[in-house]
């Protein structure tokens, strides 16, 4: 039996939809967390490089719909403008003990910018179908203005509704193209 190595392999992995997100999360009312997810994840793993899109109509938010189209508005993602988010990794680097680290070019609501995440790579297996599947588990933490997601209310208390800080997890089940 031969050991995996911890680096990617040379192929083409794509995310398996069904087992793949893109999560999200950020302060809200300055007490609590608000979390979300972009359900709907295409990324594909090439020799090394990342890179993958989610529409923003896929987010998790559906009820009540007034909350949902306010997220879909100008003042948050702008849908109609710019539907989806977009990744291109520019350097991928995975330690023996499966610890990763990614950068790439984000594209939020139009504006790219670079950044930076750090997970776990867990190196390629055959699953239970007779696929060679791997796992790339990743969070970064980016300031959500930066993007153009400027949005706010100020708190009776002090402070704003809505942290700048949002918390990004990605977690790719990639399956090897036969």
């Amino acid at each position: 039996m031969s050991t995996p190595t911890a680096t990617p392999m040379i192929g083409t992995y794509n995310a398996d939809p069904v087992h793949s997100s893109l999560g999200f999360s950020v302060r809200y009312q300055g007490v609590s967390v608000f979390r979300g997810t972009l359900t709907e994840v295409d990324a594909k793993l090439v020799d090394g490089r990342l890179e993958g899109t989610a529409p923003v109509e896929s987010i998790s938010i559906t009820t009540p719909e007034m909350f949902r189209a306010h997220v879909l508005s100008a003042e948050f993602f702008d849908v109609k403008a710019h539907p989806e988010v977009k990744f291109v990794s520019t350097a991928l680097d995975v330690q023996e003990d499966g610890r990763a680290r990614v950068s790439g070019d984000l594209t939020i609501k139009g504006v790219t910018k670079t950044v930076h995440a750090t997970g776990t790579w867990t190196a390629p297996a055959t699953d239970a179908s007779g696929n060679t599947r791997a796992n790339l588990a990743l969070e970064a933490v980016i300031d959500r203005t930066e993007w153009g997601i400027n949005w706010n209310a100020p708190l009776p208390s002090g402070g704003n509704a809505l942290g700048n800080e949002v918390t990004l997890t990605i977690s790719l089940s990639l399956v090897e193209e036969a």
